[in-house]
């Protein structure tokens, strides 16, 4: 059953977004194992298709919440307001309370309210005057931002980097897609697109990663690619939270794939989009991929 609903999934998935069935397994896999996804790409290459695609091939509730330079965290999670009918404070939520969250263009809005959605992701949560109100469940944040170097953007904080469980890129797509995209038109676009499970199953397969089973070896594999990133004197090493990204994203990818069990290659599979933006720094976006220097310097342990 859960591969039946799997490949549903990224069969529709695949008709939104073309040519890029990899970063399509990698985002679903983040979202089952419980992690938000960070998306980083050039503007109109399908950033905000595919989130809007997840969600309603998913059948969450979804919010888009465009960052700009002005929004304040008010903005984000909503504010309390003097009812004098009440004679009281009355909260009215904000865009937040909902199952899927698309935190658009990020790094265009200030750090402060960059912040705002720290203990959103990190705890499911959010406090306003003291008072902790909980999100929807599930609850998912997918962020996308534009490249550093361009104008207007404030570089995300490397705390804030690291409650995304996966960063993405989606790159270009090949000729063939391209075409295929330009004969398609809008026929298959994210807001015609029928459910294909509901937030109940979800949950269900999200309990199935849990359930899918880590050898001792594999353990071992991860933190030996641990311990060799914080080896590292260009880079900064992986967290414990990193650590546990890394396996719970290895299971869903081997649920993915349809196995109850996980392998090297799935940690292989998952450890850059796990690992890169956790061991660079902000001004280190570019240039050679750190993590998959790890990766080829340390060996599976069989």
């Amino acid at each position: 059953m859960s591969q039946t609903a799997i490949q549903g999934i990224l069969h529709q998935l695949e008709c939104v977004l073309l040519g890029k069935p990899q970063q399509i397994r990698l985002a679903l896999a983040c979202i089952l194992a419980r992690g938000h996804l960070l998306i980083e790409d050039l503007p109109g290459m399908g950033k905000t298709s595919l989130s809007h695609a997840l969600a309603q091939t998913l059948g969450l509730s979804y919010q888009r919440i465009q960052f700009t330079s002005d929004m304040l965290p008010a903005d984000i999670l909503g504010v309390s307001i003097f009812d004098k009918h009440q004679a009281q404070f009355v909260f009215h939520p904000g865009p937040i309370f909902k199952q899927m969250i698309l935190a658009d263009e990020i790094n265009r809005a200030s750090p402060k309210t960059q912040s705002a959605l720290l203990e959103a992701m990190a705890e499911q949560q959010i406090t306003v005057d003291g008072i902790t109100h909980s999100l929807p469940s599930p609850f998912f944040v997918i962020a996308t931002q534009n490249p550093t170097d361009q104008s207007g953007t404030f570089p995300l904080p490397e705390s804030q980097l690291d409650r995304f469980m996966m960063r993405l890129s989606i790159g270009y797509p090949n000729l063939a897609a391209e075409l295929a995209m330009l004969k398609q038109g809008h026929r298959e676009t994210a807001q015609v697109l029928p459910q294909c499970i509901d937030p109940m199953t979800l949950r269900q397969l999200q309990s199935q990663v849990e359930e899918v089973t880590a050898s001792d070896a594999l353990l071992q594999y991860i933190l030996a690619l641990v311990e060799h990133s914080r080896a590292q004197t260009e880079s900064y090493g992986l967290s414990p939270r990193a650590s546990k990204a890394l396996l719970q994203a290895a299971k869903a990818w081997a649920l993915i794939q349809g196995r109850h069990y996980a392998v090297p290659e799935d940690v292989q599979a998952i450890f850059s989009p796990v690992a890169e933006h956790r061991v660079r720094s902000s001004s280190q976006l570019q240039g050679e991929a750190i993590s998959e220097k790890i990766l080829a310097q340390v060996n599976p342990i069989r």
